[in-house]
């Protein structure tokens, strides 16, 4: 098969937007010089992560159920995706001519075979026949990538019999996908897996039925900010008691915009590309100054990891193929994967940046995922935009507040202080309650000398699915800051408080976030007998940042405020009075007081962890005492 590149990318750098999208299109050429340290960081981690997966990759031909497949060093059972890595198997074979990728790469499509292949061309994503085939898009794609990019590598009868499969995959995804039919990632991503396979299989129909949810798709992006939306059941018509769709940062950066940016720049496709510019410019926003992605308000974030989301393929290629538009989505290319390479050990991703050191073990989906866009963007160098980290992040320079009108979350940013609350009250699943940051949390709180100090995470911790989550090590404490009591045993808290209002004000340089809230149970219940309206105000200037709780009703049941702040169980902890604490972080001491003794939940060890965002914590609770408000104070220095 010739070897050629895919998507002939347009590499003017840093121009405007105010420029012709056209015109960028057709630009010359000619390629200025790219950032050789981004080229090498993602060529070395690609290899490091290929031959991590090598290590775990089961040699056992006489039990077919298991050879060839990817062991998991986290799971009990084997991720019907891992066929996936034979793509980023497939490059390594062909840039290092070692033989070790080729049977890395066989063998992962031998058990994919004769385990989760179905006749209709389906896979499934576990050996039950029966299980869930809407992954098939994923699998198609790596194997159309690798056979078209770096198929010269295999043997003449392997290289057909691939390509045989790869067209009965596409037919099934032809036959199957509508743009509704499930969450909008699925088909979102058939735009450039159909259009990729029909023209790796010459099928014009495949490409055809491209063009058709390219045009479709157009219609799921939010209207004030242009977000991504449909995660969630059923994406086209799912709408909130607020009027809000569905949208998961995770699944979008990390998975549907790339298909639609690579779509939109292979077929010149001017105005879907106008109106990824904007959708790309707005899920920027999100993004933490060290790379990190703020999904705690997604209604996917069962599955967010910090970096991205735990089964999608990583941001690389929606933002750096498109850095010619703004020099700033080159800068979120590059963080984000040093982010990935710090959360990586012994050559598997780990999931979120506290599990090496709490000990947990990696699941191996992470890796065999996140290394195709790294392969896709080498396989791109050529044609690509300069990428580096001239332009700054939208969030390392933010001051003010912004609110999202299209998911009524508020952002924050004052000095060094970063911050999210919200009050988005989208669900996933319209039956079960699998709460995100909302109610007028919040779901960051960072700073730019010490990193993260809080991170939300699920109410309650729940295998939404069971084969794509890793098992909670241990007890499940909620790290979402909060007010909570427990009436009867059963908990309130305001993170059940879908109608949660918010306003915020800028003045005197002081922002406040005012949350009106309500303490309700899992099935939206409020308490009785006790106090159950409340307001927290969030006050933040550059030296610090206030939490001030308050109620004008009695309270008659024990109730708390709780704060877990993000720790590894190497910082010091001091308690310097009962009143206050310290934590020494390696580049600053952070140090919380309260007007009430400051108490720890019960804990098994030195800390907590959740498996979202992937973090260690100390679960703080500062208890109302005789009066009806309470005030805590959070400084670095």
């Amino acid at each position: 098969m010739k070897r050629r590149n895919f998507i002939q990318l347009s590499t003017i750098a840093g121009v405007g937007l105010s420029l012709p999208m056209a015109g960028l299109l057709n630009a010359c050429e000619s390629h200025p010089e790219h950032s050789l340290e981004f080229k090498n960081l993602i060529t070395s981690l690609l290899k490091d992560w290929s031959d991590g997966m090598l290590k775990v990759q089961i040699n056992n031909p006489s039990n077919l159920e298991v050879h060839g497949a990817l062991g998991c060093p986290s799971c009990s059972h084997i991720h019907g995706r891992c066929m996936d890595a034979v793509y980023p198997f497939l490059f390594m074979a062909d840039k290092t001519g070692d033989d070790k990728y080729v049977e890395g790469a066989k063998l992962v499509m031998t058990w994919a075979e004769n385990n989760v292949s179905q006749e209709n061309g389906a896979w499934t994503v576990i050996k039950n026949p029966k299980s869930w085939k809407g992954i098939t898009v994923f699998g198609a794609i790596a194997l159309a990538e690798a056979l078209h990019y770096h198929g010269h590598v295999l043997d003449e009868e392997t290289r057909k019999a691939w390509t045989v499969r790869l067209e009965k995959a596409g037919q099934y995804i032809y036959d199957e996908f509508t743009i509704d039919f499930t969450n909008i990632n699925y088909p979102g991503t058939a735009v450039y897996g159909l259009n990729l396979i029909g023209n790796v299989v010459n099928r014009d129909d495949f490409k055809a039925k491209s063009k058709t949810l390219a045009s479709q798709v157009k219609a799921y992006f939010t209207p004030n900010e242009g977000l991504l939306f449909g995660e969630c059941k059923k994406s086209s018509s799912k709408l909130s008691e607020k009027g809000l769709h569905g949208v998961d940062l995770g699944y979008n950066v990390e998975e549907t915009l790339n298909s639609l940016v690579m779509y939109a720049l292979k077929e010149k496709d001017d105005e879907l590309l106008q109106i990824l510019t904007k959708s790309l410019n707005s899920h920027l926003e999100f993004m933490l100054p060290d790379g990190g992605w703020d999904n705690s308000w997604g209604n996917r974030m069962y599955k967010w990891s910090y970096w991205g989301s735990r089964t999608c393929d990583g941001s690389q290629p929606a933002f750096g193929m498109m850095a010619h538009i703004n020099p700033a989505f080159g800068t979120a290319a590059v963080k984000n994967t040093e982010l990935l390479q710090r959360c990586t050990a012994d050559g598997l991703i780990h999931g979120g940046p506290g599990f090496i050191e709490a000990g947990i073990p990696p699941c191996v989906h992470h890796t065999f995922t996140h290394a195709k866009p790294l392969a896709a963007l080498l396989d791109h160098w050529d044609h690509l935009p300069e990428i580096n980290v001239n332009a700054a992040l939208p969030r390392a320079t933010a001051d003010g507040v912004k609110h999202f009108k299209d998911l009524d979350v508020f952002l924050f940013a004052r000095g060094d202080w970063r911050g999210t609350v919200s009050a988005y009250d989208a669900e996933y699943h319209y039956k079960e309650d699998f709460r995100q940051a909302s109610g007028g949390a919040l779901g960051i709180l960072y700073h730019n000398k010490v990193g993260l100090i809080c991170a939300a995470s699920m109410a309650k911790y729940e295998m939404v699915e069971k084969n794509n989550q890793q098992v909670q090590p241990e007890k499940d404490i909620c790290l979402t800051p909060r007010i909570e009591t427990f009436k009867n045993e059963i908990w309130y808290t305001n993170l059940y408080d879908l109608p949660a209002t918010v306003t915020s004000s800028d003045e005197n340089g002081s922002i406040e976030l005012m949350a009106d809230v309500k303490l309700k149970n899992g099935g939206r219940q409020e308490v009785e007998g006790t106090a159950s309206t409340f307001d927290i105000a969030y006050n933040c200037t550059a030296d610090k940042t206030e939490i001030k709780v308050s109620t004008k009703q009695d309270i008659k049941e024990q109730t708390a405020f709780v704060l877990p702040i993000v720790s590894p169980s190497s910082e010091v902890v001091t308690n310097v009075s009962e009143n206050e604490i310290t934590i020494q972080k390696p580049e600053g001491l952070v140090t919380i007081k309260a007007s009430a003794p400051i108490k720890m939940k019960a804990l098994e060890g030195k800390r907590t962890f959740n498996m979202v965002p992937g973090v260690e914590a100390l679960p703080f609770e500062i208890f109302f005492e005789d009066n009806k408000a309470l005030e805590i104070i959070i400084s670095v220095s």
